[in-house]
C-alpha cells in the first residue's frame, strides 16, 4: 500500500471512531434529557437541503462554512452559540468524502500533505476546546469577526489581489515552517466557523505551490481536524443534534455529483453572492452581540 492509499485509511480509520464516539454520547445524553430528547433526532428536509447544497459548493471550491452559517441565522435553525460545534461536526463525513477524491486525483508531495494536516489537527484540538465553553455574546463576536475576516479573504481572490500562485508541489525549510505555523492558526480559526479553504489557498499561493494542490491539502487538514476538534463539542452538547445529522446525511451525495458529474461551474456570481451574505450575516451577528439577551 502506497503512502496516499494509507493516509486515506486513517482518514477512513479516525472518520469511523468519530461517527462511533458521536452515535454512543448523542445516545447516552438523548437518553439522559439531554440534546432535546423531546424532539426528533431526523433531520427536516430544510437542513438535508442545507447540508447538501453547502457541500456541492464546498466541492467547487466555494467553501462550506459561511454558507451553512448564514442559513442557519436566516432560517433560526441553530442557537449562534452552537453554530461553530455544528459546523465541525456535521461538516465532517462530506469534508471526509471529498478529502479521500482529491487525495487521489491531485499530486501533492506527501511530507508537505501530512506536516500541514498534523498542524491543522493541532490548532483544531486547542481552539475546540476553548470555544466549546464560551458564552453567546463572546461566540457572536467570534464569529462575527471571523466572517467579516473570511469575506474579506474571498474578496481579495475575486479582485485578483492576492497571488496566483507558482508551480511548486511541496515545500521545504522556512517555507515548509511557514505554511505548519499558519496552518495551526487556521486549524483552531476552524473551530470558532471560519472555513480554512479560502485562508488556505492564500497560503499556499503565497509560498509559491501550485493552488490546485490546496485542494488535497485544505480537504485533508479538515478531514483530520474536523473529528479532532469535534470531540471536544460532542460531549459537551455544544452543537445542535438534528441539524448536524442533517449536515452528514445530506452533504456526500452533493460532494460526489460535484466532483464527478459537475466539475465545475461559472461560479464568479455565486461568489459575489456569498461575499454579500457573508458581510451581511457578520453584521446581524455582531448586532445580535450588542442586544441585552446576548449578554
Amino acid at each position: 500500500m502506497d503512502a496516499k492509499n494509507l493516509l486515506i485509511a486513517a482518514m477512513v480509520a479516525v472518520t469511523l471512531i468519530y461517527l462511533t464516539r458521536w452515535i454512543l454520547v448523542a445516545r447516552a445524553k438523548l437518553a439522559a434529557g439531554g440534546h432535546g430528547s423531546h424532539e426528533p433526532v431526523w433531520p427536516t428536509p430544510l437542513q438535508l437541503f442545507i447540508g447538501a447544497v453547502t457541500n456541492f459548493f464546498d466541492t467547487l471550491g466555494i467553501g462550506s462554512f459561511a454558507p451553512t452559517t448564514a442559513m442557519f441565522r436566516a432560517w433560526k435553525i441553530v442557537p449562534d452559540e452552537l453554530i461553530p460545534g455544528t459546523l465541525n461536526v456535521g461538516h465532517v463525513v462530506p469534508t471526509v468524502t471529498q478529502a479521500i477524491i482529491f487525495t487521489q486525483i491531485v499530486e501533492v508531495d506527501f511530507m508537505t500533505l501530512v506536516l500541514l494536516i498534523g498542524a491543522a489537527c493541532a490548532g483544531a484540538w486547542l481552539g475546540a476546546g476553548i470555544i466549546a465553553g464560551l458564552p453567546r455574546r463572546t461566540v457572536q463576536v467570534g464569529m462575527g469577526s471571523a466572517l467579516l475576516l473570511a469575506a474579506t479573504i474571498m474578496l481579495l481572490q475575486l479582485l485578483g489581489l492576492v497571488p496566483g500562485g507558482g508551480t511548486a508541489l511541496g515545500l521545504t525549510g522556512v517555507k515548509l515552517a511557514l505554511a505548519v505555523g499558519a496552518n495551526v492558526v487556521l486549524g483552531a480559526l476552524m473551530t470558532l466557523g471560519i472555513g480554512l479553504y479560502a485562508p488556505c489557498m492564500i497560503v499556499i499561493s503565497l509560498l509559491g505551490m501550485n493552488p490546485t494542490v490546496a485542494f488535497p491539502i485544505m480537504m485533508g487538514s479538515c478531514a483530520f481536524l474536523m473529528p479532532v476538534g469535534s470531540m471536544q463539542f460532542i460531549p459537551k452538547e455544544a452543537y445542535h443534534l438534528r441539524a448536524s445529522v442533517g449536515l452528514a446525511v445530506g452533504g456526500p451525495l452533493a460532494v460526489l455529483v460535484a466532483a464527478f458529474i459537475v466539475k465545475s461551474l461559472p461560479l464568479l456570481y455565486v461568489r459575489w453572492l456569498v461575499v454579500a451574505v457573508v458581510v451581511y450575516t457578520a453584521t446581524s451577528m455582531l448586532a445580535a452581540a450588542r442586544g441585552p439577551a446576548a449578554r
